[in-house]
This record gives C-alpha cells, structure tokens and sequence, in this order.
C-alpha cells in the first residue's frame, strides 16, 4: 500500500512515503514550510494525489509520559482536516523522539547547517513511517 506520513510542526511539515510494498520509505522535499493549519492540510492533500497515496499516517506528538498536550490537540485536528478533505484513511502515530531518531541518522550521513535544517523534518516523517511499518508487518490484520 502506498503510505504518506506527515511530521507536523509550528514552523514545517515533514513529508514521506514508501513504495507500495511498503518496504523501502524515502523522504519527500521539500518540506512544507506554510504555518496555517488549512493550508498544511491541502498541501498534504496535493501530494497524497501526486503520489497515489492510499493512506496518510500523521505523528502524534505525545508527551513523553504519554499524555497528549497542545502539540498533539494540533496534529489531532490537522489529520482530522487532511481525512474529511482528502477522503483517504488517517492514522496518527505516536512519534516520540522521532526527531531525535532523525538527527541521529543525518549525524551518521555528516548531513549539518542549512541542508540539515531543510529535510529534518521529512527525515523525522520517514522515521515515523518506518515504525508504523514495522508495527503493521507484526499486525497485518489491522490498519
């Protein structure tokens, strides 16, 4: 199944998606860098239709204790606007310390300064996509 994930943030969105294996995810550049909810929703909605998306997996910034805070009220109601606008299921998945997983990977690959600052966050959507893969191989009786 072809999969977008969306790492939503104040100031951008990381985007990525998988083949429809659902064994190789690869980034996808650039980053959105609008700020207004609506907006982020119908860009994430263009390319969901560009790439053939069948489903879009949004993180879910929880705290680390597992609560939800703002963050999470945002991105709940961001998926809730990507799901009715572009008429696709939505997932959110829990995405703690994604971005950490993110700078780690690009730490390894010397990827520093402005070229890291312009895909970290579709880094961190391809990590949030890769652990939503590895959860539906163990389950994959369930969306």
């Amino acid at each position: 199944m072809k999969i977008l994930a969306v790492d939503y943030g104040d100031s951008r969105t990381g985007l990525a998606t998988c083949d429809r294996t659902e064994f190789l995810t690869t980034p996808i550049t650039p980053q959105i860098t609008l700020k207004a909810r609506n907006k982020v929703a119908a860009r994430v909605c263009e390319v969901a239709k560009e790439i053939g998306a069948e489903m879009i997996v949004i993180g879910l910034p929880l705290n680390m204790d597992g609560t939800e805070g703002e963050r999470a009220a945002k991105s709940r109601k961001l998926a809730k606007t990507v799901e009715i606008w572009s008429g696709l299921p939505v997932r959110m998945w829990d995405e703690r310390q994604t971005t950490c997983a993110a700078a780690d990977l690009l730490d390894e690959s010397g990827t520093f300064g402005e070229k890291r600052k312009e895909i970290l966050d579709s880094v961190s959507a391809t990590v949030i996509l890769d652990d939503y893969l590895a959860w539906r191989k163990e389950h994959p009786n369930e969306i």
